[in-house]
């Protein structure tokens, strides 16, 4: 293995989709966690523009979501 693709292959982050996206797919967000922010994307454009989250502000939105 090229030493260049296995350095970018571990710097490749973990994208997770919902549970409730189902099968069938529909209107969709993936998101994927680093140690300073976690990523956002549409899991029909993965290779579109991709939203940056500080971990606080994620931890503060899924808390605030998790509440109602």
């Amino acid at each position: 293995m090229n030493a260049a693709v296995s350095e970018s292959v571990a710097t490749e982050p973990a994208w997770f989709k919902s549970s409730y996206s189902g099968a069938e797919g529909g209107q969709c967000l993936e998101v994927a966690a680093t140690s300073e922010a976690v990523l956002v994307r549409d899991s029909k454009c993965y290779i579109g523009p991709v939203l940056v989250v500080g971990v606080k502000a994620w931890v503060g939105f899924v808390r605030m979501a998790a509440e109602r």
